[in-house]
């Protein structure tokens, strides 16, 4: 049964920085598509950043040049480095994953993905 399980979530002030981890079971972060999403309440489910078989990342606009998404295939573990955190990135954080993507726009649609994480929440105080 393929498993998901976030960590790394808490309360920071702006400026902060924090890194989410998501370990994988049974589904291989080398040869799959991963992803993390957020969702704020209220909001619907976006796409914040993901890493697609052939390595290549994409990210939402709203956080290029602040979060940097990252997997070690040894430890079958993806990552989220945000830094220069802002309040409106307050979120519940979830890792996704699916067999395979096509790189680029459709790695950030929720569609696109089969299996997901519980979340971890992510907290920004101004």
């Amino acid at each position: 049964q393929v498993q998901l399980v976030e960590s790394g979530g808490g309360s920071v002030q702006a400026g902060g920085s924090l890194r989410l981890s998501c370990a994988a079971s049974v589904l291989s972060v080398r040869y799959c598509c991963m992803g993390w999403f957020r969702q704020a309440p209220g909001k619907e489910r976006e796409g914040v950043a993901a890493i697609a078989s052939d390595g290549s990342t994409a990210y939402t606009d709203s956080v290029k040049g602040r979060f940097t998404v990252s997997k070690d295939n040894a430890k079958n573990t993806l990552y989220l480095q945000m830094n220069s955190l802002k309040p409106e990135d307050t979120a519940m954080y979830y890792c996704a994953g699916v067999p395979w993507c096509r790189a680029g726009y459709d790695s950030l649609q929720r569609s696109t993905y089969r299996y997901w994480g519980q979340g971890t929440q992510v907290t920004v105080s101004s």
